[in-house]
């Protein structure tokens, strides 16, 4: 059974606690948060506060486990990256806007360690990542534009869409932002062709969909030697692992 240590308790941490939950063969051994527990809070007994590298440390020694999910915020890495690595402890960081130190410092870690860094983790994004880089190889005079809506209270513009837009090539300028009600999440590629326009779309409906795609992170980067990750490369590893079994003749 995996021991399984979530950072993060917002809104996307409280939905990924219930999916690990959920499966027999993991074990959520502890969720580590900078603020202290509230009353009424879910899974009070597991949650821990810490705020700096000897925090989780400690943390790491009395309570081991075999991976990391981090759900926090970009500069948490900073403090449980380094004592993880020194431990072999696996790390699946799903925060978005990391700057280039902290990825830097993520690549670092990954002489140690299993580390990957996703700015959405969700299957359906990653794998609309490969579809949209696939069609782009084919056709790479097309015009591409992408439009991604989230919640009013999301000010930044997506880390997700800036992530597409670096992957195919475009000026952050080709991105349009909505701000609308309660929206998880949308994606849309959208790429113009002189007689016809092709549209890749993906919905984030609930944020049990991290949690889901974590799970999948996690397992696939388990397969892996230490190094540093993306999920968008694990999965083109695994579907192309698939397909290539599919077509091997009986």
């Amino acid at each position: 059974m995996l021991r399984i240590g979530l950072i993060g308790f917002g809104k996307a941490g409280r939905a990924v606690a219930e999916v690990l939950q959920e499966h027999a063969d993991i074990h959520l051994a502890w969720i580590a948060r900078r603020s202290p527990p509230r009353s009424g809070d879910p899974f009070p007994d597991l949650q821990q506060s810490c705020t700096s590298s000897d925090d989780y440390a400690q943390l790491f020694d009395s309570k081991p486990v075999d991976a990391l999910i981090d759900f926090s915020s970009p500069d948490s890495i900073e403090a449980y990256g380094p004592p993880a690595a020194a431990r072999s402890i696996a790390i699946v960081s799903a925060n978005s806007a990391h700057t280039p130190e902290q990825l830097a410092l993520a690549q670092t870690l990954g002489r140690q360690t299993r580390v990957l860094c996703s700015p959405n983790i969700t299957l359906g994004i990653n794998f609309l990542l490969i579809a949209a880089k696939s069609l782009k190889k084919i056709a790479p005079w097309v015009d591409i534009a992408i439009v991604e809506e989230h919640f009013r209270s999301k000010h930044e513009v997506s880390g997700t869409a800036k992530r597409l837009a670096t992957a195919l090539d475009i000026e952050e300028s080709s991105i349009t932002s909505l701000r609308l009600g309660g929206v998880v999440g949308h994606h849309e590629v959208v790429f113009g062709f002189p007689h016809q326009t092709v549209r890749l779309v993906h919905d984030s409906i609930s944020r049990h969909a991290f949690g889901t795609g974590a799970v999948f992170a996690l397992q696939r980067l388990l397969e892996q030697p230490a190094g540093f990750y993306q999920l968008e490369q694990l999965m083109l590893q695994h579907v192309l692992t698939q397909l290539a079994e599919d077509t091997i003749p009986a």
